[in-house]
């Protein structure tokens, strides 16, 4: 009686591969909104602030009030109202002339957050890289 034989079986077992890749799969779910939100901001020191490093000439500041109004002042000129697309415009016809431009943000301690955040979402369309947060120190806040 013959012994018929068998064919070697040619199959690779992808559970373990399976298991990696919904392994990489919840990891890179869970970083990339970490990764793509939000604005970079380099906040100044509250305790004892370093003095700006820029020149006046060389700096633009860009005022909140409490009602959301938005104010422009670009090295030692005058502040002036401005509205939000003006604003983008003025900043970047500033940047190419300054490509290094120092923009401060200045905002009443009473203002609505949402106003802060749309102030840097204008600056980061006009192209501004870095971007610092006036304050005063707890003492320059106290009444004398």
């Amino acid at each position: 009686m013959a012994r018929k034989r068998r064919k070697p079986m040619a199959d690779i077992n992808v559970v373990p591969y399976i298991d990696v890749m919904m392994v990489l799969l919840v990891i890179f779910m869970i970083s990339t909104p970490l990764l793509t939100q939000g604005v970079k901001v380099e906040l100044p020191q509250t305790e004892e602030s370093d003095a700006l490093k820029a020149k006046p000439t060389e700096t633009v500041i860009v005022k909140v009030d409490i009602e959301g109004n938005y104010y422009l002042t670009i090295g030692t000129g005058k502040e002036k109202p401005i509205q939000r697309d003006a604003l983008v415009d003025q900043i970047k016809n500033k940047l190419l002339d300054k490509p290094h431009l120092s923009v401060l943000v200045a905002g009443d301690k009473e203002v609505q957050y949402l106003y802060i955040m749309d102030v840097l979402a204008l600056l980061g369309r006009a192209g501004i890289p870095n971007v610092g947060l006036m304050t005063k120190t707890i003492d320059e806040q106290q009444p004398q």
